[in-house]
């Protein structure tokens, strides 16, 4: 009996697993179709880049104080933290980086959020993945 108390114990006080972050590599889109980004690896964090923006983006951002949208990495040194992940969120607009998290609604639901202090000032933006179109097939040299 005591031997099954200790046990038991000993499991209550066990830490709970660590639920991964799932991987959100890929090309994902705004709400509005306005900007591409391309979301990869960086090291041991995971990054996301800018590779297509509309002409409203880019001069928004330009306005802003971001010259070149187009390259600009807007999610940098994102590191799994209990299920989502955590890192600096880069506003072309504003020319300015904020903490942030973003986390997998599902296969092809990105949600982002960044805060001006803490909890306060919080803002989400949803992404949709896009599909990225094979390479052409290369024709044989002759």
């Amino acid at each position: 009996m005591f031997m099954s108390l200790i046990a038991s114990l000993s499991l209550a006080a066990a830490p709970a697993p660590v639920q991964r972050a799932p991987d959100w590599s890929g090309v994902w889109r705004n709400a509005a179709n306005s900007v591409h980004i391309r979301a990869s690896r960086c090291g041991q964090a995971m990054c996301g880049t800018v590779i297509w923006a509309n002409d409203k983006a880019r001069a928004d951002a330009a306005a802003g104080g971001t010259e070149e949208l187009v390259g600009t990495r807007i999610f940098d040194g994102f590191t799994a933290e209990d299920g989502e992940w955590v890192g600096e969120v880069y506003v072309p607009d504003l020319a300015r980086s904020f903490s942030g998290s973003i986390w997998l609604e599902d296969r092809n639901t990105l949600v982002g959020q960044g805060c001006l202090f803490g909890n306060f000032g919080c803002r989400e933006q949803v992404w949709t993945r896009v599909a990225e179109r094979p390479a052409a097939p290369r024709r044989p040299r002759r």
